[in-house]
């Protein structure tokens, strides 16, 4: 059994920082690339930032520059921080990776519950 928990998440005045951390567990062999995603109400789920096992990074256009993602390779952990924050980047945050379990013979994607950013004054 795979899971990913993230955490990190509350409310901030705008322009203020967050930092929201995912953590694997359970019966992983191996982990590709991991990512955060977001989905704000009444919008589609969209794709904010990626890390892949050696550093390589991608953003949204519309965090470059504030937010930045990190991992952990031995802990088993992503990180993204998120400095400047506006109204628009309120959303549920959801944690991505792709992971190999014990025993099996593919990569699947996992996903974590999601934890709420609010961004208001």
């Amino acid at each position: 059994q795979v899971q990913l928990v993230e955490s990190g998440g509350g409310l901030v005045q705008p322009g203020g920082s967050l930092r929201l951390s995912c953590a694997a567990s359970g019966s992983i062999f191996s982990i590709n690339a991991m990512a955060w995603y977001r989905q704000a109400p009444g919008k589609e789920r969209e794709l904010v930032a990626v890390i892949s096992p050696g550093g390589t990074t991608s953003y949204a256009d519309s965090v470059k520059g504030r937010f930045t993602i990190s991992r952990d390779n031995a802990k088993k952990t992503v990180t993204l921080q998120t400095n400047s924050l506006k109204p628009e980047d309120t959303a549920v945050y959801y944690c991505e990776a792709d992971i190999l379990a014990y025993g099996g013979d593919k990569y699947h994607f996992y996903w974590g519950q999601g934890t709420q950013v609010t961004v208001s004054s």
